[in-house]
């Protein structure tokens, strides 16, 4: 029997070119939050420097913070670019099972709230009080358009999801292939 594939781009076409247009806008927007400059500090108005999340990592590395370093470049570079090509490949993924697609949902579910807002947001809270008292901190569009990938992939996840969800739940049984029970298929 030939049963038509378990994906989001073959059941909901329209779907997954919004989906996919959504995740280039959020990879671009997390390109250029992690490049532009996200925060300026101003030291007894005489100093300024203005930083990029890279630049920060940068610093951190020259510096020795090893383990900050480690923890900001993981969760907040490396995680959200994992978690936007993971995302895309669960919308363009032409022929899957539901044990595949769910894997990547686990993945995504597992592994995603970890990035990008939660360590980043903490991060900026600590600079933030540490030079409260000997410098002004003033935010930039960098960190703008960090945020806006943060809300981006956060609505393309929730999308896919639904999506995903309903795909499963909408395919009947003996069409899926997820299950890997060969007694459904009992010869007389």
């Amino acid at each position: 029997m030939n049963t038509p594939p378990l994906s989001i781009t073959h059941h909901f076409p329209r779907h997954a070119t919004l989906l996919q247009t959504l995740i280039g806008i959020a990879l671009v927007a997390l390109i250029f939050g992690l490049l532009a400059p996200i925060v300026t500090l101003e030291k007894f108005y005489l100093f300024e420097n203005t930083f990029s999340v890279l630049s920060g990592v940068q610093q951190l590395w020259r510096e020795g913070q090893i383990f900050l370093f480690c923890i900001i470049t993981l969760f907040s570079v490396i995680m959200p670019f994992l978690k936007l090509g993971v995302l895309m490949l669960l919308v363009v993924m032409k022929e899957g099972d539901g044990a595949r697609l769910q894997r990547y949902l686990q993945w995504m579910h597992l592994y995603g709230k970890w990035s990008m807002l939660d360590v980043f947001v903490v991060a900026l809270l600590v600079v933030s009080v540490k030079l409260g008292a000997i410098a002004n901190v003033d935010m930039r569009y960098g960190l703008y358009a960090f945020t806006l990938s943060v809300v981006l992939t956060m609505i393309a996840t929730g999308w896919v999801v639904h999506l995903s969800n309903k795909l499963t739940q909408d395919t009947p049984a003996h069409e899926r292939e997820d299950d890997g029970d060969s007694s459904s298929s009992v010869s007389s």
